[in-house]
């Protein structure tokens, strides 16, 4: 990435992401801080190329910087953001080499989920699934992107969570920021919500049969396709991009 410069509109980006924040004295700042900042490049409130100003950050959010350099060095250990010297702090492109990294990550780690959950899931925690993925349905149809992706990870942390693997989706969570900034921008493409939801169904459907080895191929071919979509709307979007 080439070094930038304070463009005119960033403290209107940055009031935006920051309007109506409220933080929790009783717990951590910078971990309240990082979740707001991470969520706000995540989302594309703040795009690529976009400033990161601390000082600003901390003046609007009546806090001392401390809490907030903290918090945007935990973002640019994602690679969410980059640090130059003499510029500033600024949102990173979109690497498709970490996409892809992450997508690695995470396939391992939620088969090894999928494969336990299977041969322990209840039918309530079936009943809890299902009930995601309807409201994942419902946010799709009403063209509520940013929740159905929300519903969207609520299922997959709940195949974690039915064997207590709390860490295990931490750990995928963190290393999927990447993809995540592709999710919210792809899936308004015709069709693309409804793919996921029926590979969720077809998910659930080996999970009550507690069927080991389909529950991992189903997961597997939902994750792969995802990765596919999310790889194909980055070369489209590279390829529309202005020659430099």
């Amino acid at each position: 990435m080439a070094s930038k410069s304070l463009d005119a509109g960033s403290d209107d980006k940055l009031a935006e992401f920051l309007r109506g924040a409220s933080l929790n004295r009783s717990i951590p700042l910078r971990d309240q801080v990082y979740v707001l900042v991470r969520k706000a490049i995540v989302t594309g409130k703040l795009a690529p190329g976009a400033p990161i100003n601390e000082i600003e950050i901390a003046s609007r959010l009546g806090i001392s910087r401390t809490p907030v350099r903290e918090a945007v060095k935990k973002v640019s250990d994602e690679g969410l953001v980059e640090v130059f010297a003499q510029n500033g702090t600024f949102v990173a492109d979109i690497s498709r080499k970490q996409v892809e990294e992450a997508y690695i990550i995470r396939i391992a780690l939620e088969l090894e989920s999928i494969k336990r959950a299977a041969s322990t899931i209840t039918t309530e925690q079936i009943q809890d699934l299902e009930d995601i993925i309807n409201a994942q349905e419902i946010a799709v149809k009403r063209a509520r992107f940013d929740e159905a992706i929300a519903r969207d990870d609520d299922f997959h942390r709940y195949i974690a969570e039915v064997n207590d693997l709390t860490m295990l989706w931490k750990v995928v969570d963190i290393s999927k920021a990447q993809m995540d900034r592709c999710r919210l921008l792809s899936l308004p493409s015709p069709g693309a919500g409804h793919e996921t939801i029926s590979q969720h169904r077809a998910i659930l459907d080996a999970l009550s049969r507690q069927d080991q080895q389909g529950s991992m191929q189903a997961l597997q071919a939902h994750l792969e396709t995802s990765l596919q979509n999310t790889l194909s709307y980055l070369d489209a979007v590279k390829a529309s991009a202005p020659a430099a």
